[in-house]
């Protein structure tokens, strides 16, 4: 006689069968299959992860200078890669190599960090804390004027071997070489920074780019006037042939006189330059003075809102003042 099962006994009846089945083989099969799976993609990750770093760093180094002797690591190698994931760190690391230095756009932002900080502490603690936001952007503004002072002396110095530059293409052209081999010959032969520049334009165009998007490249580097002058003769002179050798020692000579012309000019200026820089510098210097004379004045001047504004205004008179004098003594040739 058969005694009926209750629901506990068909569970266990139904687990047995289980266990006794196929089944527990093959969720474990599928469970040891999905974690080797796992194992296997995090061991790629890592090594994928790894590579990237270290042809990232390896760009890094090449386009900012070597990290030291020995192969040592780059400061601020992380911010470096965190940096140029964005486009103005694409666009800082384009302004930097145009600077020529070795900076590369992760050390330039810890710079740039640690001199707003460090001017926003002094001038709260020198003058008021009114001041610190102040200094804080003027060292902002700073920083990114010395790149375009970098810049402008590294595109001065590159306008001044323009003639050089014109005469040894020209020769090498009527020695019968082609344009790639005079690019290459004359950055063997000049020095920096037109013999860096033109290195960069030779290997570009060995890489297989044209030399009208080389020395474009080098023209947006390096903009002036002069150079686009030397770049189009070239890309002419290229496309449609004629007279290479005329072309170049007829721009030498007009490259000479633009270089002594330039000179001149620079000279003559000089005098209404060091002005404009003396009028903030004067400014800043009678707060100094203000503050040592009567101690305490430019806080209790500056924790009042007319105080504070009046703070404003002068200030801007001052920065209108240096822009305007500077842009008086900008003479474009």
């Amino acid at each position: 006689m058969t005694l009926p099962q209750g629901p506990g006994q068909e569970l266990a009846a139904t687990g047995r069968n289980f266990a006794a089945g196929p089944y527990p083989l093959l969720v474990l099969g599928v469970t040891m299959l999905a974690l080797g799976l796992a194992v296997w993609g995090l061991h790629a990750w890592r090594g994928g992860r790894a590579d990237r770093l270290a042809l990232v760093e390896r760009l890094a180094a090449e386009a900012g200078g070597s990290g030291g002797p020995g192969g040592a690591a780059v400061p601020f190698a992380a911010l470096d890669r965190r940096v140029r994931r964005y486009a103005w760190g694409r666009r800082l690391a384009g302004r930097l190599a145009a600077t020529g230095t070795n900076l590369t756009p992760g050390q330039f932002t810890a710079s740039v960090i640690g001199l707003v900080v460090g001017s926003w502490a002094v001038a709260a603690t020198l003058l008021a804390p009114f001041f610190g936001p102040i200094a804080a952007l003027v060292a902002g503004w700073a920083a990114y004027s010395f790149l375009e002072w970098r810049r402008r002396i590294r595109t001065e110095r590159f306008i001044a071997q323009l003639p050089d530059l014109a005469r040894v293409l020209a020769n090498a052209t009527q020695a019968g070489l082609a344009l790639r081999t005079a690019v290459s010959m004359a950055a063997e032969e000049l020095d920096a920074p037109a013999g860096e520049e033109l290195k960069q334009v030779a290997d570009a165009m060995a890489l297989g780019h044209s030399i009208e998007d080389a020395l474009g490249e080098l023209q947006q580097r390096l903009p002036s006037r002069e150079l686009i002058v030397l770049v189009s003769t070239l890309v002419l002179s290229s496309r449609a042939g004629g007279s290479v050798v005329e072309s170049l020692r007829n721009l030498t000579v007009t490259l000479e006189e633009r270089k002594e012309t330039r000179r001149e000019i620079r000279t003559q200026m000089s005098q209404v330059t060091v002005t404009a820089y003396a009028v903030p510098v004067i400014g800043l210097g009678s707060l100094f003075l203000l503050d040592r004379i009567m101690p305490g004045s430019l806080g209790a001047m500056t924790g009042s809102g007319i105080g504070r504004i009046c703070v404003l205004i002068s200030l801007g008179l001052y920065a209108l003042g240096f822009a305007l004098i500077r842009r008086m003594s900008r003479i474009d040739v």
